[in-house]
């Protein structure tokens, strides 16, 4: 997949009617936080120069994912640790990807690259629309959270904090976002296995929980289709989804089930957030603003359920 098709496919718009799910409108602090930052943290995956930068490289779309998002550990990191760290991909999907990444572009490369090229197209997107004191300020805000918690357990907070510090306002804003979106991430995974979950299942009831159709958004993490079915019957099965077909709901248990991952993976958040204090509702105006920006200007994808699901 080129980066233009991965754009036509998850920028498609959603169906008429389509509202914020209920995880956004009824979340908790460390939920609320999440949807205000993830548009703005995933700049470097969707900022137009960042994409056309490792196209020129010679990326396709999940290569060049595969290299800015897991290139932070490193050339030397084995397939199997990028199928760890990532969690919900097909793992021969991830291991071929990562070999063809690693065989274009050194990481340390794609790394620069995406540094430069993310920031200056944050700043350009934001341009007008956000006062650089305010970005610098928010930006040692959140930096202020990252410094105060702790790396164990985290493998891509670790390996991204690791990465050195950007100086321009705009970076710091991005890469603080973006730093706060893999503890989150690092924390949910944990969680997740905790709960006795397969990475399908992970899937599958996120998707089915921000209101996607079985599949939708599940079938673009590269699972086979049988499995994918075999998964699905499963949680059926389990009294957690409705069926194994398309129009498949969660259940109630279902849904007190996937509402509990999501509350200890908020709790797995509670000291980042303590470390915000009393700044936290102005840092979530602000990045909610920003962040409609960049969905404004193509820079994210429009749809709120792909904005909700991560």
């Amino acid at each position: 997949m080129d980066h233009e098709e991965a754009v036509e496919m998850f920028f498609a718009p959603a169906p008429d009617g389509t509202k914020d799910p209920r995880p956004v409108t009824d979340g908790a602090p460390a939920r609320r936080l999440r949807d205000a930052y993830e548009p703005l943290s995933m700049h470097g995956i969707w900022a137009k120069r960042t994409r056309e930068a490792l196209h020129a490289q010679g990326h396709s779309f999940f290569s060049g994912y595969m290299a800015t998002r897991l290139g932070v550990l490193g050339d030397s990191a084995p397939g199997w640790l990028v199928v760890s760290a990532i969690a919900v991909f097909e793992p021969s999907f991830v291991i071929d990807t990562w070999d063809q990444a690693r065989s274009i572009t050194d990481q340390a490369t794609v790394q620069e690259l995406r540094d430069r090229e993310t920031t200056a197209n944050l700043r350009a997107t934001l341009d007008g629309y956000a006062d650089e004191a305010e970005v610098a300020e928010t930006a040692a805000i959140l930096e202020r959270a990252v410094e105060a918690v702790p790396v164990t357990g985290r493998p891509l907070f670790a390996a991204l904090k690791a990465r050195p510090a950007l100086s321009d306002p705009y970076g710091r804003l991005w890469r603080a976002t973006d730093l706060i979106r893999e503890h989150r991430g690092d924390g949910h995974n944990a969680v997740s296995i905790a709960a006795g979950l397969h990475p399908i299942e992970m899937g599958i009831l996120a998707e089915l929980w921000v209101d996607y159709a079985l599949g939708e958004y599940s079938a673009t993490r590269a699972w086979p289709e049988e499995a994918a079915n075999a998964a699905a019957r499963g949680l059926d099965e389990r009294g957690l989804i409705t069926s194994a077909d398309t129009d498949a709901t969660l259940t109630d248990e279902g849904r007190r089930f996937r509402d509990g991952i999501e509350a200890r993976t908020d709790d797995s958040q509670a000291a980042l957030v303590a470390a915000i204090g009393d700044d936290l509702d102005t840092v979530i105006e602000r990045l909610n603003r920003w962040s409609a920006r960049c969905v404004e200007a193509g820079a994210f994808p429009p749809d709120p359920r792909k904005r909700a699901a991560g």
